[in-house]
């Protein structure tokens, strides 16, 4: 059928022919085009919707908005350089000084979602912090259900992190086992080797302050010691924590800790329990770190221009209140106008249409 429609004169369409033509038709702007190859690229749900919302215009709508404020700031300040000996104000230092730096703010915010917030499939970090011989690596290996990290009677067995993978049908978990945490002061007395343990103790540190999770583990056969205390009092910076009951099976001398998740290694008691705790926290986590993110091919393109335009209001800003300075905010205006046009493609030139629509693989 496909062949007898082509002989008849029709062809086939060419990669992104149907939304290159919506683009030139002014149906859609640059954003929601490169949001169709979103779509069509998206692995999971949340791409999906990253792109979906991006197709309705949640990158459009703002940048349009923006786009149309500069302008009009720009009529006004035209406007009195036609005027300039009639003495009319057209617009006060103040109201100028205040949407510039109102437009500002609105490109610097758009800036950091093409930064910080775009869509991934990263991994969230969860790391194992505890005392040692708690159970963190027989815990780890129970979540992963094979043995990737050593597991021995005797403290201290860990001595360097190790990383495995949980995946979930929407997220996926980065886990880390590290070595037992002490005091400087206890690793000092007790360590044999206290070079390795202090490059043990950094290790864990360091691992520390990258986990996005922290999962403190306390052994529930005895009672905390000075540094569980501690670890328990301060909370981590950057980390949400989920405070994880080892050893359960066992003879129970630990309080009861509010909140907390309680399991057993050897029984696989509370394991399915902390493996959906985890996922609804790194879920969690993963929404709060890209909130209204971008399509990955958007923020990859315009940041350069989000960069230009946020740089002109800001020479544009300091420029307000001196002598003969609106035709030099005004340029800066420009500037500002022509960067946020090649992002929504206001602005475009050919080379940029072949960037952005070669990456289709089908004529959408």
């Amino acid at each position: 059928m496909l062949s007898a429609i082509c002989c008849a004169g029709a062809r086939a369409a060419g990669p992104g022919e149907f939304t290159l033509r919506a683009f030139l038709a002014g149906r859609l702007d640059l954003t929601q085009a490169e949001a169709v190859l979103g779509v069509i690229d998206a692995t999971d749900r949340r791409e999906l919707d990253v792109a979906l919302g991006q197709l309705a215009g949640g990158l459009a709508a703002p940048l349009t908005a923006l786009r149309n404020n500069l302008l009009e700031l720009l009529a006004h300040l035209e406007a009195g350089l036609d005027f300039v000996e009639e003495d009319i104000e057209f617009i006060t230092a103040a109201e100028l000084h205040r949407q510039l730096s109102a437009a500002a703010a609105q490109v610097a915010d758009i800036e950091q979602r093409a930064t910080t917030r775009t869509v991934t499939r990263d991994a969230v970090r969860a790391t194992l912090v505890g005392s040692p011989n708690v159970g963190k690596s027989r815990l780890f290996n129970a979540l992963l259900a094979r043995s990737a990290s050593i597991v021995s009677p005797t403290a201290g067995a860990t001595r360097d992190y190790v990383i495995g993978e949980l995946a979930f049908d929407s997220v996926c978990i980065e886990l880390v086992d590290t070595a037992g945490a002490t005091s400087p002061r206890a690793a000092a007395l007790d360590c044999a080797q206290p070079v390795v343990e202090s490059a043990a103790q950094a290790a864990t540190a360091e691992q520390r302050g990258l986990a996005q999770i922290e999962l403190l583990c306390l052994d529930a056969t005895r009672t905390p010691n000075d540094w569980e205390r501690a670890a328990l009092v301060a909370r981590p910076a950057a980390a949400t924590r989920v405070i994880v009951i080892t050893k359960v099976d066992g003879p129970r001398r630990l309080e009861r800790v509010a909140g907390a998740v309680e399991t057993s290694s050897a029984t696989g008691l509370g394991l399915d329990e902390l493996r959906a705790k985890l996922r609804a926290v790194a879920l969690v986590d993963q929404t709060a770190s890209s909130d209204n993110p971008l399509v990955a091919a958007t923020a990859a393109r315009c940041r350069e221009s989000l960069r230009g335009a946020a740089a002109a209001l800001a020479r544009a800003t300091l420029l307000v209140g001196g002598r003969s300075a609106e035709e030099l905010i005004a340029a800066e205006v420009r500037v500002a106008l022509d960067e946020i046009g090649q992002v929504t493609g206001a602005v475009y030139t050919e080379d940029v249409l072949d960037r952005v629509f070669s990456r289709f693989c089908i004529g959408k």
